[in-house]
Parts: structure tokens; C-alpha cells; sequence
């Protein structure tokens, strides 16, 4: 990412008020609560709907390595939109 990229996800992450979630469960299950549902979770992150019904229930703890940063990556672009929101137009005016 570019330099003014990198300051601005910088600004993001420190706007937040709560931590993301960490585990592969919660983080599966935010994602379904987002999404309303385990099949649009399964089809995003290219996993069966059974995977993610398994992760909700935390019959699966440990994700793939692959798995585990696509979820990650979700999540963070997820997290917090309404502030991520102030946080780039503060950053985007002159005092920002």
C-alpha cells in the first residue's frame, strides 16, 4: 500500500474503541452476524457451511493458515464501520 494508504489504516486502528475479536470462533461468528447467515460466511470465505457452523460452535478451534488470514481480513474490514468512517474523514480534512 502507498505511503498515505498506510497512514490512513494507521489513523483507522487507532480510532477504534473495541479490539476486534482474536479467536476463530468469535471472529466466525461476528461474520455471521454481519452476514445474517453461516451461507454467506461459507461462500465468502470458500468453505462449506458445515466449516462455519463448526467454528460458531467451537468444535473447530485452530483455522488453516490460509483460512486464518482471509478471516482476519474480513473481520478487520468489517470492524467498526461507523467509525472507521470518522476516523478517515478526520484524517481526510486539514487537522487530521
Amino acid at each position: 500500500m502507498s505511503l498515505f494508504g498506510d497512514g490512513l489504516e494507521a489513523a483507522v486502528q487507532q480510532a477504534f474503541t473495541r479490539p476486534a475479536p482474536k479467536s476463530a470462533g468469535a471472529q466466525m461468528r461476528y461474520l455471521v452476524k454481519q452476514l445474517k447467515g453461516t451461507k454467506a460466511v461459507a461462500q465468502m470465505l470458500r468453505i462449506s457451511q458445515r466449516t462455519v457452523e463448526r467454528y460458531v460452535k467451537d468444535q473447530i478451534k485452530k483455522p488453516r493458515p490460509d483460512l486464518a488470514a482471509r478471516l482476519e481480513r474480513e473481520v478487520k474490514a468489517r470492524w467498526q464501520p461507523q467509525i472507521r468512517a470518522k476516523a478517515r474523514q478526520k484524517a481526510a480534512t486539514t487537522g487530521g
